[in-house]
């Protein structure tokens, strides 16, 4: 059996275990939502089920570009639709965080079970988006100047940050891009051409890209570390 054949087995085994992960990870959430549901009333909390399932979409969607561009330029139009709609989709991956805004509705009493349901939801959708970055970073390091690989990544988490605040403040979905655009490019122009006038838009987008940004570069380095077999 060739190198290449073991060293692609190996890759296939390391996406596998990532992805059952997840599995478990999202199962778990599901599992705490009927449990708390069952006992202390989260059934307001159904949301976080449908967050959830678009919490994936991102981590499909560039498993199918990573596939696509093994044998196919990434500059085609193929290319270009699946790197549009992984980018439109990945905000909602963050987007769970937020979630614990919804703390408010807990009841007496029911604010700790409350807090370990959506930390729960939270993290897999935090690791959900970070391990779709991880692999099209990845896809990038292997064209691209080192440096360019990773500013085209902070940019791509700066913009899921302020489509964060979008979605959270503005009540704007990723379909609105569609069903309505007028008022998405209304909303973002008169952000960026009256910035002065609102203030709340770059303070939570900035304090979201700390949080993004510090998380993945954490992650991204004990990644690293692991590959290396660098850890003590």
């Amino acid at each position: 059996m060739s190198v290449a054949i073991i060293s692609r087995m190996k890759r296939i085994s390391a996406v596998d275990h990532v992805l059952k992960a997840l599995y478990v990870s999202s199962l778990a959430s599901v599992l705490l939502y009927v449990i708390s549901t069952h006992y202390y009333g989260a059934g307001p909390f159904w949301f976080l089920n449908w967050n959830l399932v678009l919490a994936w979409l991102p981590l499909g969607l560039v498993l199918l570009l990573k596939r696509y561009i093994k044998s196919n330029p990434w500059a085609s139009w193929r290319g270009g639709i699946l790197t549009t709609l992984w980018l439109i989709f990945l905000p909602n991956s963050f987007y769970l965080i937020s979630d614990f805004i919804h703390l408010g509705f807990a009841g007496h009493g029911q604010t700790f079970y409350y807090v370990i349901m959506l930390f729960s939801y939270s993290f897999t959708g935090l690791m959900l988006g970070f391990t779709s970055v991880y692999i099209l970073h990845q896809e990038l390091l292997n064209r691209l100047k080192y440096n360019s690989a990773h500013t085209c990544i902070a940019l791509v988490l700066l913009i899921c940050s302020f489509a964060v605040y979008l979605g959270r403040y503005l009540r704007w979905n990723t379909w609105d891009i569609v069903l309505h655009p007028v008022g998405v490019v209304f909303d973002v122009s008169d952000r960026v051409i009256n910035p002065v006038a609102h203030g709340q838009t770059f303070q939570v987008t900035a304090m979201f890209f700390i949080l993004l940004s510090s998380t993945y570069f954490t992650l991204w380095h004990l990644a690293q570390a692991v590959r290396q077999n660098k850890l003590p």
